[in-house]
């Protein structure tokens, strides 16, 4: 079912003044879909509109751009830093993993010109983690495990640790297996999964508007079949282990038009955003006169 909203949804009004809404138990939101879906955007509105402390918003993008960024200032934990080293001397260093080889033979000229001026030889794990990160490629399912059990692992040690929205993760069925048996050792549960949809073409007109050096059409639609091959079953397999009433279809796609006086139109990003975690909320089972009284009180 795709849930989508209306412009009446924005002019319902409230009896009530809802000071704060809290998952009724301690959990995770997943907000999953393809690239291009406005997750981060999503997410952002959400913490606000839910009272989440941002830092339990993770972002599986934003936390290996932040490794990238510790590994360039020498500032990644050791640990992190010698499982990852550890997990590259022995899929590719020691050639254990021929398919792992061929791909960064596949970018061989890259990654000479991200090595700038070093050998091939001198590659190395977080070398190529910052690579992949910085050109939209994926990365070894164990380092984003390592990654994203360290960045929950401390929000839990913070208190932090018992309500979070989780954005882009897991992206393959492999991913969301490790989830599970992760998130049932730290006692987690996942509360929804909202999958947030929008078409092929549509992604490709967002992703070609916002301009970003690996935005090229080819990329997009390599991205695109990732998902249809990846990211969509590993969507179906927390159905069939979770339970599809755990599952939400949202409609990423509800523009809103701001048209000015000489009739140009241009597209309303806030309510936009709006509407589809109006969308969101409705799924996670919030009364439509409790999302109304939230609307009506959201800043971004």
């Amino acid at each position: 079912m795709v849930y989508t909203t209306t412009d009446a949804d924005f002019r319902i009004s409230s009896l009530l003044k809802v000071e704060n809404v809290s998952l009724a138990e301690p959990g995770v939101i997943v907000l999953t879909g393809p690239s291009s879906c406005g997750k981060g955007q999503v997410a952002d509105a959400l913490c606000k509109l839910l009272a989440i402390d941002r830092k339990q918003h993770i972002s599986m993008g934003e936390i290996l751009r932040n490794a990238a960024l510790l590994n360039q200032q020498g500032n990644l934990p050791v640990e992190l830093e010698s499982k990852i080293e550890a997990d590259f001397q022995k899929i590719y260093l020691d050639n254990r993993n021929s398919a792992f080889a061929e791909k960064v033979a596949e970018h061989r000229e890259g990654v000479e010109r991200f090595l700038d001026g070093k050998q091939q030889s001198q590659l190395t794990g977080l070398l190529w983690l910052e690579y992949c990160t910085y050109n939209g490629l994926l990365i070894p399912n164990y380092w984003t495990e390592v990654l994203l059990e360290d960045r929950i692992d401390t929000l839990i040690k913070e208190g932090l640790g018992t309500t979070l929205i989780l954005d882009g993760y897991p992206r393959t069925i492999d991913a969301t297996k490790h989830l599970l048996s992760y998130f049932e050792k730290v006692d987690l549960n996942i509360a929804k999964v909202l999958h947030l949809s929008i078409s092929r073409d549509e992604m490709l007109r967002r992703a070609m508007n916002r301009g970003r050096e690996d935005d090229s059409k080819k990329a997009i639609m390599r991205r695109f079949e990732f998902y249809v091959e990846k990211v969509h079953p590993s969507i179906d397999y927390m159905k069939e282990v979770l339970g599809s009433h755990k599952i939400a279809l949202v409609d990423a796609h509800q523009p809103v038009y701001i048209v000015d006086d000489d009739g140009k139109k241009s597209l309303d990003v806030k309510n936009s955003i709006l509407r589809i975690c109006v969308s969101s909320l409705r799924a996670l089972g919030l009364p439509r006169v409790v999302i109304a009284d939230l609307i009506s009180r959201y800043s971004p």
